[in-house]
């Protein structure tokens, strides 16, 4: 049985981004491709985006028993899939893999004093503006929750003028000295990287062969 992906939509965590190209687009690397949703900002503060995420995760599974599950998304749904990815839905290792496109991923960067507006998409997403020693803050780090091993691939433009490229970098690092295998991939292009283009696509499919079996039975 192939490999169940839950992809999360993009909206800066405060829209929703039609997502029904990119899970045409993933299909065709061999996956059940399914869409996760989950409170917009407006509706929810954080951790509500994850609570929605890692239920709907569930829901695919049991639909699929046996399936490995990857989690992936592009923009802030990139964000929420390596937070599922890296915390697991029920259990550390219970996720065969991330796959994230551009994503945000640390509003404390110092090269990114945007994300600490008042009225920025993460301000929105926290409840308040992005601090250091905040508890929610740290939670909604990415880097704060590496460490359980689950393969990781980051895609990110380097022409991207929404979330600097260098996130990209930042966390790869930090994956990388957790033991995570990491695949980054920064290529030329701008937040919305084209996943049909021939190199996009021979690196998600690179990756996905990456994964050790029995995650991802032919």
């Amino acid at each position: 049985m192939g490999a169940t992906l839950v992809w999360v939509h993009g909206g800066a965590w405060a829209e929703r981004h039609a997502s029904e190209r990119s899970r045409e687009i993933l299909s065709a690397h061999g996956l059940h491709v399914v869409t996760a949703t989950h409170r917009l900002s407006g509706e929810a503060t954080w951790p509500a985006q994850l609570d929605d995420v890692r239920e709907a995760a569930r829901k695919a599974r049991a639909e699929r028993p046996g399936a490995p599950v990857l989690i992936g998304g592009r923009s802030s749904g990139g964000h929420l899939a390596l937070q599922l990815g890296l915390r697991g839905i029920d259990a550390a290792d219970d996720v065969a893999g991330v796959i994230a496109i551009s994503p945000p991923v640390d509003p404390l960067a110092a090269d990114w004093p945007e994300a600490r507006a008042s009225g920025s998409p993460w301000t929105r997403l926290l409840g308040h503006v992005p601090t250091p020693l905040d508890d929610v803050t740290a939670d909604a780090t990415p880097a704060n929750h590496v460490g359980n091993g689950v393969p990781v691939l980051i895609v990110h433009g380097t022409g991207d003028t929404v979330v600097p490229p260098a996130q990209a970098l930042d966390l790869s690092n930090a994956l990388l000295a957790s033991g995570h295998p990491v695949t980054t991939y920064l290529t030329a292009g701008d937040h919305d990287v084209d996943l049909t283009r021939d190199d996009v696509r021979t690196v998600i499919a690179s990756f996905l062969t990456t994964l050790a079996a029995p995650a991802l039975p032919v």
